[in-house]
């Protein structure tokens, strides 16, 4: 195992087609750094649910220019055996801020260029959902995006787009992935010159009309344009991509009063003033709320480096803020899109299956379309656009918890940048009408059923954590519970066997095979594991129903929800953790 392991460490050197990393991998080599060394060579980075995603450093299993050129390697073989015309659209390639993003990129470009395909490169760095327009905007044949979204700043990833704007799914990735194991040594593939690729217009830069036109189809969204005058704006791009283009969205429509956080308005890779840079995670957006209170800012609008994803605090009345969750924020969004789009019983929305089941219960009494999917944008996009062929439906707006929105087709992803702006507009319809954020949150409690939710992560690090993750699924697959905490499971779904079990019956589920767990308990209550697709956790999520009694105060109804909700993690985690 130790001979195998050195050899095949000290061939990844020998190929390796940057001395940097070459020489890192050579000094653990001569250290005798087994367990590094295992880490490193533990195998290729695998397509999740957002693309290629690891630390930067030496080694298989990391983030370098070796692994990327492979990867376009593969993605030319691909392109070149499944799309006839791919010389001729080309392909676009876009980066974000992160250490390493530009130069992989422009390996990118160059491999892409040597096989005579046309790299469509972004000039400077970019929000991925411009990545995901330009495709369509272009009639490319497909995107690469450099990108490593909201990881810490270790990070570094690569997005693919298919034709059709959305992330591949299969069988695409896999036929990219067989063809990266054919390619050979990453020092044997052949790389363009790029003084010479731009003279072949083999690598050329895409046209800045193309912000243009996705400024104006995102701002062809507005539905309702009271109350802007009454909503005051902080907002960050966590070091990120998203400051110009936000600040020019809501500026063109109509925010004046748009305030940036000044230590995180400028794209830094070392994300200098956070841990990590995810809007999520417990300080992230101190200053934000520092400046929303001197500002008495009534909105907090905040993306995460790369801008596909979206933020959102309001005041909570008591001097403070309040951070929304993804689910609310969904909510809003969905119910908002909805009350504005046209297409009648055709509007169709897609969320997933570790989201809020309140979607699903807005679409139900308003007589619209749902669909729901595995956790990754891809599957809802690419869902949306299934139902759009087969049935005529309309898409109207997709979500994920994890802080992913998209609102109408113009991105195939999901767009920060394009959410920040409806919900803005949100905002400023229900000041119109002398109503805030939370007030509209309660009014779909009132109306749909109050729904709560929460998620827990449990980290296992290294090659041992993820069969740690594996064991811990295994088990509860093969063991599952009757009841939690008092609460009857009604059915369960084993994703990876494609298999629900309600009722001593066993029913086919139609969604790709995962592993992921869901169990469906008595009174609308849910539980939900898998492993993350970007991250060594597995992940839990629990959601619950609770119904506001007949003038009763919602603050109450809210509390006895989320103390119920409380309890059922409490026994959860107890018995399958």
């Amino acid at each position: 195992m130790t001979d195998d392991l050195l050899a095949r460490a000290r061939k990844w050197a020998e190929d390796d087609p940057d001395q940097h990393t070459a020489a890192e991998l050579h000094a653990l080599i001569a250290r005798g750094d087994l367990k590094e060394l295992a880490e490193r060579m533990a195998g290729p980075l695998a397509f999740g649910t957002a693309g290629l995603r690891g630390v930067l450093g030496a080694g298989e299993s990391r983030m370098n220019r070796a692994v990327v050129r492979r990867t376009t390697a593969g993605l030319a073989v691909q392109l070149l055996a499944s799309c006839p015309t791919v010389r001729q659209q080309g392909v676009i390639v876009g980066y974000d801020g992160r250490r390493m993003s530009r130069e992989f990129a422009l390996d990118v470009a160059q491999v892409l260029a040597a096989r005579d395909i046309p790299a469509l490169l972004f000039p400077a760095l970019c929000p991925t959902p411009l990545v995901a327009f330009a495709v369509l905007d272009q009639k490319a044949a497909a995107g690469v995006v450099v990108t490593a979204s909201h990881n810490p700043p270790e990070y570094n990833g690569y997005k693919i787009y298919a034709a059709n704007g959305a992330q591949i799914i299969p069988p695409q990735d896999r036929e990219i992935a067989e063809a990266m194991a054919a390619v050979g040594p990453a020092k044997e593939i052949p790389l363009a010159d790029e003084p010479q690729a731009r003279a072949a217009g083999l690598i050329r830069d895409v046209d800045p009309s193309v912000i243009e036109r996705y400024l104006d189809t995102t701002l062809a969204l507005q539905r309702d344009r009271r109350g802007r005058h009454l909503v005051r704006i902080v907002y960050t791009p966590l070091h990120g991509t998203g400051d110009r283009i936000a600040r020019e969205l809501l500026a063109r429509a109509g925010f004046e009063q748009v305030w940036s956080v000044p230590e995180q308005q400028e794209p830094n890779e070392n994300f200098p003033t956070v841990a990590f840079p995810n809007p999520e995670e417990k300080g992230a957006l101190d200053l934000a709320f520092a400046l929303a209170s001197q500002k008495q800012a009534t909105l907090v609008l905040a993306n995460d480096p790369d801008a596909d994803r979206l933020a959102v605090a309001v005041p909570d009345g008591q001097g403070g803020f309040r951070q929304l969750t993804g689910n609310e924020v969904g909510v809003l969004l969905g119910e908002y899109a909805l009350r504005h789009a046209e297409g009648g019983d055709r509007r169709l929305v897609v969320t997933t299956v570790v989201s809020s089941p309140m979607l699903k219960q807005i679409a139900s009494q308003l007589r619209v379309r749902y669909g729901e999917v595995l956790t990754g944008f891809k599957w809802i996009t690419n869902l949306a656009m299934r139902r759009e062929a087969e049935e005529g439906a309309s898409f109207v707006f997709g979500y994920e918890e994890a802080l992913g929105y998209t609102v109408g087709t113009a991105v195939r992803d999901k767009d920060g940048l394009s959410a920040a702006l409806v919900f803005a507009e949100l905002t400023a319809a229900a000041a119109a009408e002398g109503r805030t954020v939370l007030d509209e949150l309660e009014r779909l409690g009132r109306t749909y059923g109050l729904f709560v939710s929460a998620q827990r992560n449990v980290t296992y690090k290294g090659v041992e954590g993820a069969a740690e993750i594996a064991s811990l699924l295994d088990r509860l697959r093969d063991q599952p519970p009757s009841s939690i905490h008092g609460l009857a499971v009604r059915s369960w779904t084993d994703v990876l066997r494609g298999v629900r079990f309600v009722d001593g019956r066993e029913e086919r589920v139609e969604l790709p095979e995962s592993n992921v767990l869901i169990f469906d308990l008595e009174g609308g209550a849910r539980v939900v594991a898998r492993p993350s697709g970007t991250e060594p956790k597995i992940k839990y999520y629990f959601d619950l129903r609770e119904q506001v009694l007949p003038g009763e105060p919602y603050s109450k109804a809210h509390a006895r929800a989320e103390a119920r909700l409380a309890t059922l993690i409490d026994g959860f985690l107890l018995l399958f953790s």
